[in-house]
């Protein structure tokens, strides 16, 4: 009542309490019935167990929006969770919308409005965000400090225990809602992924949407059995449905917020060129190395921009990027050195850094550049003040429009993320596309499997898996003895691969089962003896279906494709470093089924091993649209088959003849299709 009355709410406000009389100065009533006029929300701030009473009465009375701040429900064990759903359940019949329970509240800071329905200690300060918040004291204390930080919110939304209205809820509403700039969301779970891809991508082409996801435990790896499951979990999980859906993920507030700033008061940048204009050069060449590890570009100034930049700053100064006007620089030249970079056609973004020298004040050259802003708005400004912190505290009494930092490295981590806000307005939205399989062969495959009450498959079922759904194998044949072994390698050519097609072993190279390079029939004939014998020796022969030999694929790249499956946010594709190392550099990036063409493109061109597909030391460049194709056929796979729990390819070999990809070494493992995690 009071934040409501304080922040001047525009509309009318009702206390309801059975004891009648008045609160605050205004009247009040027992029951929200007992109001002539018509109520469209309600504030719900009661002993939980008087909850249920309070909506069936709302619900009568015909209003349509309720708030429940009240505690006491799923957060509180089994019966406060089974009063949760008899609440929901009634929210729903009435055909209501409800925020909470066990919530801060909500704000909406427009004029028009004015509603401050929550009951952090301080007023909000009028912004451009929209913010949804999972924890209602984090987000009160955010709305504490706003000011301290140089922010504001358009509306806020803590939703509590998300019993209806949801973060996904709020992204579908305000990516249409023009008094909201950009979004903001603390989370500790998402619910519904697939939903929330859906709402998020729409909403991130539209303005800029924040994510701070906590709970970054990896649950559940370490029972994998595959390569990819155990480099999976929970957090990579939810970091793949972020970068799906354009979300730029934070990892700390401090980072959430100073990535808002910036948001808040630059434009999204034309390109990636940055200029860095400074008085002393240690910051100067700080900022140069960190937009270079952010992988953007150093701006090239204009031969006539450095012309004019000679004409009056002093003989020591350096004109080219980073600009280091010398500590003597004063105000004059910040504003000519400015307004000349803003006009350079070869500038995207700008970096303008100042420490205190000679007695040159903080404030008058942070009003300067403010002013030089508010003239040319088109692009990006961010300043770096390395002074004492009552500069900071000054500008949170001024209205500013640049966002200001104390360190280079955060002024150019904001401006990275203009970029990849850029980046991702300018990405094509992607397809599904849908290849011309062989499902019956697949289904009769898997049948055959559960029918022997077996969850992995053989090395050679695996391969026949990828060989239906249109992933390049190499040439091979399953071989139950040494003499079939022979025929079957004079078919194929030397030299080749001999490799044992077991139903009890997972990882072949383990046990020493796989033999590459045999030149010749008595070669393989030794290498075919000598393995039977050190299986025999190490008991290992129980499950062997006899020997894969596969045609030797000349290559000196190895990569890896692989699914994965996390109970929540179902199936994982991978895509990296292959071979044995694949664990021991983990060079490898994951990305939620399903595929669209342009996530198989982003996967094999976001790991350091992208180098390797491009023909470093002077190999054949990598078929980059058939390791697409692959990953699409894989996303494929899992969508028609939610029983393929784990998968992995590895390796799949780049040919050194045509850069073709060819999978040399497949396993699968599956659940009954009841225990199925979609």
């Amino acid at each position: 009542m009071k934040r409501l009355i304080e922040y001047g709410y525009k509309g009318k406000i009702y206390p309801i309490n059975p004891k009648d009389g008045e609160i605050a100065g205004l009247k009040a009533y027992p029951t929200v019935l007992d109001v002539a006029d018509p109520i469209d929300m309600a504030l719900i701030v009661i002993n939980a167990k008087h909850v249920l009473t309070a909506v069936d009465q709302c619900g009568q009375k015909g209003i349509k929006g309720i708030v429940v701040i009240s505690a006491g429900f799923k957060e509180t064990g089994p019966e406060g969770a089974a009063l949760e759903k008899q609440l929901l359940q009634k929210v729903q019949s009435y055909g209501m919308r409800m925020v909470g329970p066990n919530c801060l509240g909500v704000v909406n800071t427009d004029p028009t409005v004015k509603l401050d329905a929550c009951f952090a200690e301080s007023l909000p300060v009028r912004g451009g965000i929209g913010f949804v918040s999972q924890s209602g004291a984090l987000g009160g204390g955010i709305l504490n400090i706003l000011k301290d930080i140089s922010l504001g919110f358009a509306q806020f939304i803590s939703i509590g225990n998300q019993a209806d209205v949801n973060a996904d809820t709020a992204l579908e509403y305000w990516e249409n809602e023009d008094d909201v700039k950009q979004i903001l969301l603390y989370m500790e779970s998402i619910a519904d992924p697939r939903g929330f891809r859906t709402l998020a991508s729409k909403a991130s082409k539209k303005k800029p949407v924040l994510a701070l996801k906590s709970g970054r435990t990896a649950a559940g790896a370490s029972a994998a059995s595959s390569h990819t499951g155990s480099l999976a979990g929970a957090d990579k999980a939810a970091d793949a449905l972020l970068k799906q859906s354009g979300v730029i993920r934070e990892f700390s507030l401090g980072a959430l917020f100073n990535s808002a700033k910036v948001f808040s008061h630059c434009p999204i940048p034309k390109g990636d060129r940055v200029a860095v204009i400074t008085n002393s050069g240690g910051p100067g060449i700080m900022a140069t190395d960190a937009i270079c590890e952010y992988g953007m570009q150093m701006a090239p100034i204009t031969d006539e921009t450095k012309t004019y930049l000679r004409s009056y700053l002093p003989s020591a100064a350096s004109v080219k990027n980073p600009i280091d006007m010398i500590a003597s620089a004063p105000l004059e030249h910040y504003q000519k050195t400015l307004e000349a970079v803003i006009a350079d056609p070869h500038v995207d973004m700008i970096v303008v850094i100042y420490l205190p020298f000679l007695g040159l004040k903080d404030i008058d050259v942070a009003k300067a550049i403010m002013e030089i802003k508010a003239q040319h708005p088109q692009k990006p400004i961010v300043g770096v003040f390395m002074t004492k912190n009552d500069f900071f505290e000054k500008l949170s009494e001024m209205e500013v429009n640049i966002p200001f930092f104390m360190f280079s490295e955060q002024a150019v981590d904001g401006l990275n993320r203009l970029n990849q806000q850029r980046l991702w307005l300018e990405r094509p939205e992607g397809i599904v596309k849908e290849f011309s399989v062989d499902k019956d062969r697949v289904s009769a495959l898997f049948d055959k499997v559960g029918s022997e009450s077996r969850t992995q498959l053989t090395t050679a079922e695996s391969i026949a898996v990828l060989s239906a759904y249109g992933i390049r194998i190499c040439k091979d044949a399953n071989a139950s003895s040494e003499d079939e072994a022979v025929a079957i390698a004079d078919k194929i050519g030397y030299p080749v691969v001999m490799k044992i097609n077991s139903t009890k072993i997972s990882h072949k190279t383990d046990v020493g089962g796989v033999r590459v390079g045999i030149e010749s029939a008595e070669d393989l004939r030794t290498q075919y003896q000598d393995l039977m014998a050190k299986l025999k020796e190490k008991n290992l022969l129980e499950g062997l279906e006899g020997v894969i030999i596969q045609e030797m694929v000349p290559s000196s790249r190895e990569m890896v494709c692989g699914v994965a499956t996390d109970p929540q946010y179902g199936h994982m594709m991978m895509f990296g470093l292959g071979g044995v190392f694949v664990e021991t550099f983990k060079d490898v990036t994951f990305r939620l089924a399903p595929l669209t063409d342009q996530d198989a493109h982003d996967m094999i061109r976001s790991v350091k091993a992208f180098k390797l597909l491009e023909g470093a030391r002077g190999t054949i460049p990598a078929k980059l649209d058939q390791i697409e194709e692959t990953l699409e056929r894989l996303s494929q796979l899992v969508e028609d088959f939610p029983e393929v729990e784990e998968l992995d390819i590895n390796p799949l070999l780049i040919s050194d003849k045509d850069g073709e990809a060819v999978a040399v070494d497949a396993r699968i493992k599956i659940v009954p299709p009841k225990a199925s995690f979609l």
